[in-house]
Protein backbone atom coordinates (compact mmCIF):
# COMPACT_ATOMS: atom_id res chain seq x y z
CA UNK A 1 0.00 0.00 0.00
CA UNK A 2 0.92 3.68 -0.26
CA UNK A 3 0.05 6.58 1.74
CA UNK A 4 1.69 9.63 2.87
CA UNK A 5 4.25 10.01 5.41
CA UNK A 6 3.34 11.37 8.51
CA UNK A 7 5.95 13.02 11.41
CA UNK A 8 5.47 9.84 13.22
CA UNK A 9 7.35 8.05 10.26
CA UNK A 10 10.23 10.33 10.25
CA UNK A 11 12.53 8.05 12.20
CA UNK A 12 11.69 4.92 10.30
CA UNK A 13 11.94 6.63 7.25
CA UNK A 14 15.37 8.20 7.75
CA UNK A 15 16.15 4.09 8.94
CA UNK A 16 14.90 2.87 6.15
CA UNK A 17 16.92 5.74 3.54
CA UNK A 18 19.97 5.44 5.58
CA UNK A 19 20.32 2.10 4.60
CA UNK A 20 20.99 3.65 0.85
CA UNK A 21 22.79 6.85 2.07
CA UNK A 22 24.73 7.22 -1.26
CA UNK A 23 21.78 7.22 -3.38
CA UNK A 24 19.09 9.40 -0.43
CA UNK A 25 20.71 12.48 0.24
CA UNK A 26 18.32 14.65 -1.23
CA UNK A 27 15.76 12.84 0.32
CA UNK A 28 17.77 12.51 3.64
CA UNK A 29 18.54 16.16 3.81
CA UNK A 30 15.18 17.57 3.09
CA UNK A 31 13.21 15.93 5.02
CA UNK A 32 16.08 16.73 8.28
CA UNK A 33 15.78 20.26 7.26
CA UNK A 34 12.12 20.82 5.57
CA UNK A 35 9.66 18.31 7.61
CA UNK A 36 7.62 16.42 5.43
CA UNK A 37 6.40 19.03 2.69
CA UNK A 38 4.32 21.57 5.46
CA UNK A 39 6.70 24.57 4.99
CA UNK A 40 6.82 26.88 2.45
CA UNK A 41 10.36 26.14 1.31
CA UNK A 42 11.16 25.11 -2.10
CA UNK A 43 12.81 22.10 -1.17
CA UNK A 44 10.29 21.42 1.08
CA UNK A 45 9.37 17.34 0.31
CA UNK A 46 5.85 15.49 0.34
CA UNK A 47 6.93 12.13 0.95
CA UNK A 48 4.98 9.06 0.35
CA UNK A 49 6.04 5.16 1.78
CA UNK A 50 5.05 2.26 0.20
CA UNK A 51 5.03 -0.67 2.27
CA UNK A 52 4.08 -3.95 2.44
CA UNK A 53 3.20 -6.14 6.17
CA UNK A 54 4.34 -2.89 8.19
CA UNK A 55 7.88 -2.53 6.65
CA UNK A 56 8.84 0.55 4.31
CA UNK A 57 9.38 -1.05 0.79
CA UNK A 58 9.84 2.16 -1.33
CA UNK A 59 10.09 5.75 -0.57
CA UNK A 60 8.75 8.58 -2.92
CA UNK A 61 9.32 12.40 -2.28
CA UNK A 62 8.03 15.53 -4.60
CA UNK A 63 9.34 18.86 -3.27
CA UNK A 64 7.46 22.18 -3.89
CA UNK A 65 9.32 23.60 -6.96
CA UNK A 66 8.21 19.68 -8.87
CA UNK A 67 11.56 17.49 -7.99
CA UNK A 68 10.58 14.10 -7.67
CA UNK A 69 13.31 11.60 -5.86
CA UNK A 70 12.76 8.05 -5.30
CA UNK A 71 14.64 5.42 -3.37
CA UNK A 72 12.81 2.32 -3.94
CA UNK A 73 15.37 -0.83 -4.52
CA UNK A 74 13.39 -4.21 -5.17
CA UNK A 75 9.67 -2.50 -4.99
CA UNK A 76 6.97 -3.97 -7.18
CA UNK A 77 5.96 -1.89 -10.40
CA UNK A 78 2.75 -1.47 -8.69
CA UNK A 79 4.39 0.77 -6.08
CA UNK A 80 5.69 3.35 -8.83
CA UNK A 81 2.37 3.01 -11.03
CA UNK A 82 0.58 3.90 -7.40
CA UNK A 83 3.30 7.02 -6.92
CA UNK A 84 2.48 8.30 -10.57
CA UNK A 85 -1.42 8.20 -9.70
CA UNK A 86 -1.06 10.27 -6.35
CA UNK A 87 1.36 12.83 -7.84
CA UNK A 88 -0.55 12.90 -11.39
CA UNK A 89 -2.20 16.42 -10.99
CA UNK A 90 1.18 18.12 -9.70
CA UNK A 91 3.77 19.41 -12.56
CA UNK A 92 6.79 17.99 -12.62
CA UNK A 93 10.64 19.31 -13.41
CA UNK A 94 12.90 16.89 -12.52
CA UNK A 95 13.15 13.35 -11.50
CA UNK A 96 15.96 11.98 -9.95
CA UNK A 97 17.23 8.69 -8.17
CA UNK A 98 18.66 5.45 -8.84
CA UNK A 99 19.21 4.78 -12.47
CA UNK A 100 17.00 1.47 -12.84
CA UNK A 101 14.22 2.93 -10.41
CA UNK A 102 13.87 6.29 -11.83
CA UNK A 103 13.46 4.59 -15.09
CA UNK A 104 10.47 2.87 -13.46
CA UNK A 105 9.31 6.08 -12.66
CA UNK A 106 9.28 8.06 -15.62
CA UNK A 107 7.54 4.94 -17.37
CA UNK A 108 4.76 5.11 -14.94
CA UNK A 109 4.74 8.90 -15.48
CA UNK A 110 4.01 8.08 -19.18
CA UNK A 111 6.72 10.64 -20.17
CA UNK A 112 8.95 10.01 -23.03
CA UNK A 113 11.98 10.63 -24.67
CA UNK A 114 11.08 13.87 -26.20
CA UNK A 115 9.70 15.11 -22.76
CA UNK A 116 13.17 15.91 -21.09
CA UNK A 117 16.06 18.57 -22.18
CA UNK A 118 18.65 15.98 -20.53
CA UNK A 119 17.80 12.81 -19.25
CA UNK A 120 21.33 10.51 -17.90
CA UNK A 121 22.69 8.31 -15.91
CA UNK A 122 26.17 10.11 -14.11
CA UNK A 123 28.69 8.11 -12.17
CA UNK A 124 28.15 8.16 -8.46
CA UNK A 125 31.81 8.28 -6.53
CA UNK A 126 32.50 8.00 -2.60
CA UNK A 127 35.19 9.16 -0.51
CA UNK A 128 36.01 8.42 3.03
CA UNK A 129 37.67 11.90 4.13
CA UNK A 130 39.97 10.81 6.79
CA UNK A 131 42.02 9.60 3.43
CA UNK A 132 42.59 13.57 2.20
CA UNK A 133 45.76 14.95 1.82
CA UNK A 134 46.19 18.46 3.33
CA UNK A 135 45.50 21.42 1.86
CA UNK A 136 46.90 24.85 1.45
CA UNK A 137 44.13 26.45 -0.87
CA UNK A 138 42.30 29.74 0.28
CA UNK A 139 38.32 29.66 0.09
CA UNK A 140 35.59 31.46 1.10
CA UNK A 141 31.98 31.92 1.32
CA UNK A 142 30.39 34.61 -1.15
CA UNK A 143 29.56 37.76 -0.41
CA UNK A 144 26.59 40.36 -2.08
CA UNK A 145 29.82 41.44 -4.28
CA UNK A 146 29.41 38.12 -5.63
CA UNK A 147 26.06 38.23 -7.08
CA UNK A 148 26.68 39.22 -9.93
CA UNK A 149 29.64 36.60 -10.88
CA UNK A 150 27.86 34.01 -9.73
CA UNK A 151 24.85 34.43 -11.74
CA UNK A 152 27.35 34.26 -15.06
CA UNK A 153 28.78 31.17 -13.41
CA UNK A 154 25.61 29.40 -12.80
CA UNK A 155 24.76 30.43 -15.94
CA UNK A 156 27.50 28.87 -17.53
CA UNK A 157 27.26 25.93 -15.32
CA UNK A 158 23.14 25.19 -16.39
CA UNK A 159 24.26 25.72 -20.40
CA UNK A 160 27.09 22.98 -20.17
CA UNK A 161 25.79 20.53 -18.27
CA UNK A 162 22.76 20.69 -20.63
CA UNK A 163 20.32 21.45 -17.63
CA UNK A 164 18.83 24.91 -18.72
CA UNK A 165 18.37 26.53 -22.11
CA UNK A 166 20.50 29.46 -23.21
CA UNK A 167 17.93 32.11 -22.44
CA UNK A 168 16.42 34.72 -20.44
CA UNK A 169 14.19 32.68 -18.17
CA UNK A 170 17.88 30.72 -17.48
CA UNK A 171 19.49 33.89 -16.53
CA UNK A 172 17.14 34.95 -14.40
CA UNK A 173 16.90 31.58 -12.29
CA UNK A 174 20.83 32.18 -12.18
CA UNK A 175 20.37 35.22 -10.75
CA UNK A 176 18.16 33.82 -8.01
CA UNK A 177 20.10 30.62 -7.27
CA UNK A 178 23.45 33.04 -6.61
CA UNK A 179 21.39 34.99 -4.51
CA UNK A 180 19.94 32.27 -2.87
CA UNK A 181 23.23 30.50 -2.29
CA UNK A 182 24.97 33.49 -0.75
CA UNK A 183 22.15 33.41 2.04
CA UNK A 184 22.54 29.34 2.15
CA UNK A 185 25.89 29.47 3.41
CA UNK A 186 27.71 26.19 2.17
CA UNK A 187 29.16 27.45 -1.57
CA UNK A 188 32.41 28.22 -1.19
CA UNK A 189 35.06 30.18 -3.40
CA UNK A 190 38.40 29.33 -4.56
CA UNK A 191 40.67 32.18 -3.93
CA UNK A 192 43.42 32.71 -6.66
CA UNK A 193 45.95 36.20 -6.02
CA UNK A 194 42.78 37.48 -4.81
CA UNK A 195 40.31 36.76 -7.27
CA UNK A 196 37.53 33.73 -7.46
CA UNK A 197 38.54 31.46 -10.03
CA UNK A 198 36.37 27.95 -9.47
CA UNK A 199 33.29 27.09 -7.13
CA UNK A 200 31.83 24.17 -5.22
CA UNK A 201 28.92 23.70 -2.96
CA UNK A 202 27.04 21.08 -0.86
CA UNK A 203 23.83 19.88 -2.83
CA UNK A 204 22.89 17.91 0.65
CA UNK A 205 24.01 17.23 4.62
CA UNK A 206 22.94 14.78 6.70
CA UNK A 207 24.77 13.53 9.59
CA UNK A 208 28.57 12.93 8.48
CA UNK A 209 27.41 13.02 5.50
CA UNK A 210 27.97 15.66 2.43
CA UNK A 211 26.63 15.22 -1.64
CA UNK A 212 28.95 17.61 -3.33
CA UNK A 213 27.62 19.60 -6.32
CA UNK A 214 28.01 22.71 -8.49
CA UNK A 215 31.56 22.72 -8.98
CA UNK A 216 32.40 25.32 -11.58
CA UNK A 217 35.54 26.47 -13.11
CA UNK A 218 34.93 29.63 -15.92
CA UNK A 219 35.91 28.35 -19.27
CA UNK A 220 39.04 30.75 -19.78
CA UNK A 221 40.50 29.11 -16.36
CA UNK A 222 39.85 25.65 -16.78
CA UNK A 223 42.61 23.08 -17.39
CA UNK A 224 44.47 24.00 -14.11
CA UNK A 225 43.20 21.34 -11.59
CA UNK A 226 41.24 24.28 -10.17
CA UNK A 227 37.91 22.76 -9.83
CA UNK A 228 39.83 19.96 -8.03
CA UNK A 229 41.09 22.14 -5.64
CA UNK A 230 38.47 23.56 -4.66
CA UNK A 231 36.66 20.58 -4.02
CA UNK A 232 39.47 19.22 -2.15
CA UNK A 233 39.83 22.36 0.40
CA UNK A 234 36.32 22.59 0.85
CA UNK A 235 35.89 18.91 2.01
CA UNK A 236 39.13 19.34 4.34
CA UNK A 237 36.82 22.55 6.03
CA UNK A 238 34.10 19.74 6.33
CA UNK A 239 36.14 17.07 7.98
CA UNK A 240 37.59 20.05 10.67
CA UNK A 241 33.63 19.86 11.52
CA UNK A 242 32.90 16.63 11.76
CA UNK A 243 32.32 15.02 8.06
CA UNK A 244 33.53 11.44 7.30
CA UNK A 245 32.25 11.15 4.02
CA UNK A 246 31.41 12.33 0.82
CA UNK A 247 29.54 11.50 -2.24
CA UNK A 248 29.14 13.27 -5.68
CA UNK A 249 28.31 13.10 -9.32
CA UNK A 250 30.71 13.72 -12.31
CA UNK A 251 29.08 14.93 -15.10
CA UNK A 252 32.01 14.32 -17.54
CA UNK A 253 35.16 12.17 -17.72
CA UNK A 254 37.60 15.42 -17.02
CA UNK A 255 35.70 15.78 -13.84
CA UNK A 256 36.22 12.38 -12.83
CA UNK A 257 39.51 11.74 -13.21
CA UNK A 258 40.29 15.08 -11.09
CA UNK A 259 37.64 13.31 -8.18
CA UNK A 260 39.27 9.99 -8.92
CA UNK A 261 42.76 12.01 -7.99
CA UNK A 262 41.47 12.83 -4.82
CA UNK A 263 40.83 9.41 -3.44
CA UNK A 264 37.11 9.15 -4.73
CA UNK A 265 36.15 5.89 -5.69
CA UNK A 266 33.28 4.91 -8.71
CA UNK A 267 29.98 2.89 -6.67
CA UNK A 268 27.59 3.27 -9.06
CA UNK A 269 25.32 5.37 -10.76
CA UNK A 270 22.41 7.67 -10.20
CA UNK A 271 19.82 9.93 -13.07
CA UNK A 272 19.15 13.26 -13.33
CA UNK A 273 16.20 13.87 -15.97
CA UNK A 274 15.18 17.30 -16.45
CA UNK A 275 12.11 18.24 -18.34
CA UNK A 276 12.43 20.79 -21.08
CA UNK A 277 8.96 22.61 -19.31
CA UNK A 278 7.56 21.61 -15.99
CA UNK A 279 4.92 18.02 -17.11
CA UNK A 280 2.09 16.68 -15.71
CA UNK A 281 1.71 12.94 -15.52
CA UNK A 282 0.41 11.08 -18.76
CA UNK A 283 -0.84 7.50 -16.25
CA UNK A 284 -3.54 6.94 -18.89
CA UNK A 285 -2.53 8.10 -21.92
Amino acid sequence: MIRRALPGDVAALDAFLATHAETSMFLRSNIAAHGLGDSGHRLATTVHIWSERGAIRAVFGRTRRGDVICQAQGAPAEAFHAYAEIIAPLPVTVISGPPEQTAALISALGLGDAAFRLNQVEPLYRLDLARLPDCTDVIRPPGPQDASLLADWFFDYGVDIKATAADEPARQAARERADYCITKGSLRLLIDQGRPVAMSDFNAEVADLVQLGGVFVPRALRNAARGRRVVHAQLREAQDRGIRTAVLFANNPAAARAYEALGFEHIGGYRVAVLRVPQTARTHA
